[in-house]
């Protein structure tokens, strides 16, 4: 069930975008008189399509892309015929350059639109809650990687870069992981009872170590006392007296104060009895609860944290203000993101995904509109960062060229650009095929 619902939410949210994206390039071009033969979300082969005046829309039963079909202009079908007769009105080819190169960007400017849109009735709507740096007053819980560059649970992050912080989260930000020389600066309790302040730097290639999928929830995260939430009908939870609102205060009869030593304890009595000692509202006296752990390491109900979360309703200015930077902080992140490959600093193999890792790791099993439409958001401003990169066969390697026809009044031939739309399809698909073999290798091993 959760593979359906992940491979629901890939194909709706990609249909969207790409549908919108062609939806610029027609509208752009018939607004400039060009004639637009087809219109299709999807490649073929074809399930379903209508015509209406002359352009043909359809759906493909590929459902990875799709494509706008202009008279007169190469593009990936490398239908070259009507460029053996003389130019007509319509054709794309007849067109001033300018009007050529709007057509081109029409798909980009919409899919940042698009995101802009999504970011800032997302951020209107739910407004923002998060865990502020001061309330984690509990510290740090640190991990392998986190221990590997020196942190140690208990750790109070207090600064970033040299910088005070408001929200906890940031400490997992692209500031910290996309920029260079980054660094935490960190109270620690001594063996003396002293507090100091140390400066923890984060190596430059750390990211390519988080990204790989071994290390998965292996960084940090805040201490959090905790409660019982919903139990899971049915589990070991719901069958030991376990209720929503008690307190685990010790499993074992070792403190559980805290979720991760909750989770440490549990986890590591798999397919075993333990005794949970529980703290209940209106009762004076401990609880005592016997239950078995399953195979997975689990008893069966959701934690609720209990540490302040601070929540900011925004009016509708300040939402466009806060959702729009957040659009482009993604496209910003991602041109910062390819600058680490380029470096050498993180992998390709970590860093890219194919179709199978967008499911996998941001849409996931469980659908949640609120979510849905956030990783909507995100490959809407990824698309459109991804197609204006002068790769031959995007709308940047076309607009490239455009852009040289403008500057130098001089048109590239025919012949060049069908060998260019050549080259950019065996790199197009080259990509494609890493991406989707690189989600195949990570999923198996």
């Amino acid at each position: 069930m959760e593979i359906a619902i992940m491979a629901g939410q890939l194909i709706l949210g990609l249909s969207i975008l790409v549908g919108l994206h062609e939806l610029g390039h027609l509208l752009a071009a018939k607004a400039f008189g060009m004639r637009v033969e087809q219109y299709f979300i999807g490649f073929p082969p074809k399930i379903w399509s209508i015509k209406r005046g002359e352009t043909e829309y359809g759906l493909g039963a590929i459902p990875l892309g799709g494509f706008v079909k202009i008279t007169g202009m190469i593009d990936e079908s490398l239908d070259t015929k009507s460029l053996q007769s003389e130019p007509q009105p319509w054709e794309f080819r007849s067109k001033p350059a300018w009007q050529r190169l709007i057509v081109m960007l029409g798909g980009i400017i919409i899919n940042i639109i698009t995101g802009i849109v999504i970011f800032v009735i997302l951020t209107y709507k739910n407004g923002e809650t998060y865990l502020a740096a001061r309330d984690a007053e509990y510290g740090i819980v640190a991990y392998d990687l986190a221990k590997g560059i020196g942190l140690k649970t208990g750790d109070k992050i207090v600064k970033i870069n040299g910088r005070d912080f408001e929200d906890f989260s940031d400490i997992r930000s692209s500031e910290v992981f996309l920029g260079s020389d980054s660094y935490y600066t960190v109270e620690r309790k001594g063996t003396d009872g002293k507090v100091q302040q140390i400066d923890i730097d984060i190596p430059n290639d750390f990211l390519d170590k988080l990204s790989d999928k071994k290390n998965a929830g292996q960084f940090l995260e805040a201490a959090q006392p905790f409660r019982v939430g919903e139990l899971v009908p049915g589990m070991p939870a719901e069958k030991s007296g376990l209720k929503k609102g008690d307190v685990i205060t010790a499993v074992n009869g070792q403190p559980t104060r805290f979720y991760h030593e909750f989770q440490g304890v549990v986890k590591a009595n798999v397919n075993k009895p333990i005794t949970l000692t529980v703290s209940r509202p209106g009762v004076s006296q401990p609880v005592t609860l016997k239950t078995t752990v399953t195979d997975k390491g689990q008893i069966g109900f959701g934690a609720e944290t209990l540490l302040k979360k601070t929540h900011i309703d925004y009016t509708f200015g300040q939402a466009l203000v806060k959702g729009t930077g957040q659009a482009f902080g993604v496209f910003y992140d991602t041109i910062k993101g390819f600058g680490k490959i380029f470096q050498g600093n993180v992998s390709a193999s970590n860093a890219l995904s194919g179709p199978i890792g967008i499911a996998q790791n941001l849409f996931g099993g469980i659908w949640e509109w609120n979510r849905f439409w956030f990783v909507t958001g995100l490959l809407s401003m990824s698309l459109a960062f991804f197609n204006v990169l002068p790769i031959p066969a995007l709308d940047g390697g076309h607009s490239t060229l455009l852009l040289y026809e403008i500057v130098s009044g001089r048109k590239p031939s025919d012949r060049f650009l069908e060998g260019a739309q050549r080259v950019g399809m065996v790199i197009l698909l080259g990509l494609m095929a890493f991406a989707i073999f690189n989600d195949v290798f990570k999923a198996v091993f």
